[in-house]
């Protein structure tokens, strides 16, 4: 395939940037502020982020001729936004739910969950799911990264969670559900949905999805150890793995409609990543594949806060699971299965959904798509990744955490890529906590900061003082939100540079920030019995 193809399938999988530092950030914003009438003009940029640009020429993955910035195009932008305008911005996607204590099944170890999402690609690739389960005790939140486009990462955002709750299941309610759908009665419902009114769902793929999931629980009620059915830790893995087995077969077998079959096609060439947490009285189990991240906020008797992470990212800067995936392929790869940080030179999460791209062989890739009429309407393009030698590189099996809830465990984060990319842990359950409580936490002075001049003294207490600023917002997710985005160099977040951000048109946002989904569940501390009674 000749590099412009290669270029162009790559750049259709997924219109991204490289991320510009906190700092380099900062200059942004100068350069925002001190242009005459707020007026600022951008070059265009190289777009590379989980997908890096890969060529025959000598430039390497990603790169950009010279000729090529030269003869980018410049644009004025104008980034005078109101505070209503920025706020309604932030806010278009908030959600906050308060769960009843006892709903008759039995008492809730969630208090509330608060959720907002701010999307930096058009349109949004990040879902997030949150449900009750029905015949099972216990909730679920998910959030979901998509790349190459958002299909993938829609597809699992709705199926999951379904996957989970069956697989959680006893026997002898399995048999009530199949009982219904045989004699076409009304099926008991398995999830109760928490859905914000923009959420989108493929009704045009329903019937194939609920004929799939009931292919399963069948499989499980032939199964004569389901019994009570699995534990939470079985179920997230059984759950993970099987959704992409399904979304795998969907793609290879005919279908009743094309637009099924295109939506089919375009979820499994698309990806995903997931991190999903199952939450009952008992404790929190978190299945993660990919880069998206839970990190728990737990306050200590003195009133400190610190960050406990229940998920690692699975990425190229993660040494386990560098090792992991170099062990399943023959020593001969070990210098090409990772180049540049990213999966065969490519792909930047090293577990996804769909992504069959890096799951097939060759010759199942080729029939599969040589026996579609048009991919390229589809965004899809027969292309196959260097130093594809002995395929599936890629997996869906989720990496699972436990952790018992104390009365300390205030709220879990669970957030894509696109926050952690700007805030570390620590920083984030620190804008919770303040969020929360109303008390701005300040560190003491370390000994490198009793030595400071009389100048960054100054600019220590200035960040302290911007930090001391009442939240502007209800929604705890959609304050982690405005930070992420907007805070300068104190600490703060300013209108101004949140301004600049915000304003900037759709082929430019993805350049200076990826989409932001976060989910921020708050435990039921009085109901939370410590780990010594």
């Amino acid at each position: 395939m000749s590099g412009t193809l290669c270029s162009r399938f790559l750049h259709c999988a997924k219109r991204s940037a490289l991320f510009v530092s906190r700092s380099q950030q900062h200059k942004l914003y100068n350069r925002c502020c001190c242009s005459p009438h707020h007026l600022v003009t951008w070059p265009k940029r190289t777009r590379l982020s989980r997908f890096s640009s890969y060529s025959g020429s000598d430039l390497g993955p990603g790169s950009v001729s010279r000729a090529q910035r030269h003869s980018s195009t410049r644009e004025d932008l104008d980034f005078q936004l109101t505070r209503a305008q920025i706020n309604g911005i932030l806010r278009a996607n908030e959600q906050a739910v308060r769960i009843p204590e006892f709903d008759g099944r039995g008492l809730s170890a969630v208090l509330k969950f608060e959720s907002n999402q701010l999307p930096a690609n058009t349109p949004n690739e990040d879902r997030r799911s949150a449900a009750t389960c029905l015949q099972t005790k216990g909730m679920m939140f998910g959030v979901f990264d998509g790349h190459g486009g958002y299909a993938c990462a829609q597809a699992v955002s709705e199926r999951l969670l379904y996957y989970v709750a069956v697989a959680l299941m006893s026997q002898r309610s399995l048999e009530e559900v199949e009982g219904a759908m045989e004699n076409l009665r009304p099926v008991p419902p398995i999830l109760q949905w928490y859905k914000h009114h923009n959420d989108y769902n493929y009704r045009e793929s329903a019937s194939l999805y609920v004929e799939h999931l009931r292919v399963f629980w069948q499989e499980l009620l032939d199964n004569e150890e389901h019994g009570e059915g699995m534990s939470p830790r079985d179920a997230l893995d059984y759950a993970f793995r099987r959704l992409d087995a399904d979304i795998s077969l969907e793609a290879q077998v005919p279908l009743d409609s094309d637009l099924m079959r295109n939506t089919a096609l375009q979820v499994a060439f698309a990806g995903s990543t997931a991190c999903v947490a199952h939450v009952d009285t008992e404790g929190v189990h978190v299945a993660n594949a990919g880069d998206c991240r839970a990190v728990l906020g737990v306050q200590e008797e003195d009133g400190s806060w610190s960050a406990l992470p229940l998920s690692r990212d699975h990425n190229a800067l993660n040494k386990a699971e560098l090792d992991r995936l170099r062990s399943q392929h023959p020593g001969a790869e070990r210098e090409t299965v990772v180049t540049d940080e990213r999966l065969l030179g490519i792909l930047m999460p090293l577990r996804a959904f769909g992504d069959m791209r890096f799951k097939w062989s060759r010759d199942l890739q080729q029939s599969v798509l040589e026996s579609d009429r048009d991919l390229e309407s589809l965004n899809i393009y027969q292309y196959t990744p260097p130093n594809y030698l002995t395929p599936p590189y890629l997996e869906a099996t989720p990496e699972l955490t436990y952790h018992r809830l104390r009365p300390k465990d205030r709220f879990l984060i669970l957030a894509s890529d696109g926050l952690w990319d700007v805030l570390g842990s620590d920083e984030a359950v620190r804008l919770v906590a303040e969020h929360l409580t109303g008390v701005h936490l300040q560190a003491p002075l370390t000994a490198s900061e009793r030595k400071m001049s009389l100048g960054q003294m100054h600019s220590l207490l200035l960040q302290r003082r911007a930090r001391a600023t009442p939240a502007l917002d209800p929604n705890s997710a959609t304050h982690l939100i405005r930070h992420a985005v907007g805070t300068n160099e104190y600490g703060e977040a300013d209108q101004e540079r949140l301004s600049a951000m915000l304003a900037l048109p759709e082929d430019l946002a993805r350049m200076y920030r990826d989409d932001i989904s976060v989910t921020i569940v708050y435990f039921n501390s009085n109901l939370i019995k410590p780990c010594d009674a």
